[in-house]
């Protein structure tokens, strides 16, 4: 078979209404090669890179409420910092880069389900900040602006 190991696969298509923030990023212990009084920390098997985790609510309306809260792993040599809140949010929007997708079935439930990792964790770009989008700072401060005073209208 041609497919082995993670699926490449694109932020947008994982999240496609966005996704928020819900924890703390934690480092991803080794259960199996820890002992009493000794943490060892998970390494990714392919790139030797330390294994960190954070939880997203996925704001998809039509998602199950028990496939409301995913796990994303992230593979970095450092531990990512989340963006800055945004003001007026109860919670703080993320996208994630170099985004893989592995399907497994669950030891418990017998059914199919996904691990999820990417190489990076960011702010969310904007259409005025998008690579598809490209514009001078001056226009996509006027956008915001023209945006701003249609909201308040």
């Amino acid at each position: 078979m041609a497919i082995q190991g993670p699926i490449s696969i694109g932020f947008d298509q994982v999240f496609p209404h966005g996704c928020y923030l819900v924890g703390e990023v934690q480092q991803v212990k080794d259960f199996d090669a820890s002992t009493n009084g000794r943490t060892v920390y998970a390494k990714d098997k392919t790139t030797g890179l330390p294994v960190w985790q954070v939880s997203v609510v996925d704001a998809d309306p039509e998602a199950k409420a028990s496939q409301k809260s995913v796990t994303v792993k992230i593979l970095t040599e450092l531990q990512p910092v989340p963006p800055p809140p945004l003001p007026g949010l109860p919670f703080t929007p993320v996208e994630f880069d170099g985004m893989t997708v592995t399907p497994y079935v669950g030891q418990d439930s017998g059914r199919l389900a996904y691990s999820l990792r990417a190489r990076a964790m960011r702010a969310p770009r904007t259409a005025a900040t998008s690579t598809k989008h490209t514009t001078t700072s001056a226009s996509a401060s006027a956008k915001d602006a023209t945006t701003s005073k249609e909201i308040a209208a």
